[in-house]
């Protein structure tokens, strides 16, 4: 594609079995807002975004991520894009039509390489939000989702090919290769990262923060609640942002974070960073080591929405 179709990354879709305890999560201590719920459905927005939810919860037998849904700059685009997949013989799920989620808009739905549903809609109602106060501890907008891959030299090639992903920066370890690739649709460092897995499934979602004082804020209130830490507080060296990593109540890998690099794509080139390196992980040195048991609860569950569409 010679033009970026993409704009932002708008919300993430998560089906879990016990549904009241998850939303009780999200809308509680995680700090989201519940603005609609219908029949085992709700929708949790971010006070400081415009997006009409960031993260939908549904009700469901089996854990499983529903889709990930991005912004595009119009409905041309949704057209063009959708006539383009389809060329590239990419499988779609629906035809690009009105939407019926909260702020309507224009989309469809297709599967990436792995199997994921992915959902793009253009002219989304804006909804009204508002300026997060200075010690406000909850998320401003949703950052960023990591995939885990077991090719994630191909699932990069995709994204780049499809979606007009560029790469802004790789992780490796010599003995290894390369494990994670940190993918960009704007100047933000990275609104997706492709993680190397055992399986398909997610790795964590990142909710970006107002700034480091009430990042470390939130850190402590969940840190207080008995929510599982897995790792953080640090800074990570790739997309020079804060972390703290928390489990949701389904093992779904949460992240508070701050202060996301932008960059200027007319003149960045991709490093590959060594995670052999300890600073390459966490340049404060303040987290605790990543270690096998931390990158296992990272790999999640094997996702149970592979090649499956969401039945909403």
């Amino acid at each position: 594609m010679t033009n970026r179709l993409l704009t932002h990354l708008r919300h993430v879709d998560l089906a879990v079995p016990d549904y009241n305890k998850q939303l009780d999560f999200y809308a509680g201590v995680w700090g989201l807002t519940k603005v609609a719920e219908d029949s085992g459905i709700s929708f949790l927005a971010a006070e400081g975004s415009p997006e009409q939810y960031i993260v939908r919860l549904r009700k469901a037998d089996e854990k499983r991520l529903d889709l990930i849904s991005y912004g595009a700059a119009s409905s041309a685009g949704v057209d063009t894009l959708a006539e383009q997949l389809l060329a590239g013989e990419v499988q779609l799920i629906s035809q690009p039509a009105k939407l019926d989620s909260p702020g309507g808009g224009y989309g469809f739905r297709f599967f990436d390489i792995d199997g994921r549903t992915i959902e793009v809609a253009a002219d989304v109602e804006a909804r009204k939000h508002r300026r997060v106060e200075e010690k406000e501890a909850i998320p401003v907008r949703l950052s960023h989702v990591v995939l885990n891959s077991t090719d994630i030299n191909a699932t990069r090639a995709w994204y780049e090919q499809h979606l007009d992903f560029r790469l802004s920066d790789t992780m490796s370890i010599p003995h290894m290769g390369e494990l994670m690739h940190f993918m960009r649709i704007s100047n933000q460092h990275h609104s997706m990262a492709i993680a190397r897995g055992p399986h398909t499934s997610l790795q964590h979602l990142s909710f970006e923060m107002r700034g480091i004082d009430e990042y470390m804020r939130g850190t402590g209130r969940l840190l207080r609640s008995g929510a599982t830490k897995i790792w953080g507080p640090g800074r990570h060296m790739a997309g020079d942002n804060t972390f703290t990593y928390f489990l949701d109540p389904h093992g779904n890998t949460v992240e508070y974070t701050t202060e996301l690099e932008e960059l200027d794509e007319d003149t960045w080139h991709p490093h590959i960073y060594d995670l052999t390196k300890p600073e390459n992980a966490d340049q404060w040195g303040t987290a605790n080591p990543m270690n096998e048991m931390i990158a296992k609860e990272m790999h999640n569950d094997v996702d149970r929405g592979v090649f499956v569409a969401p039945p909403v």
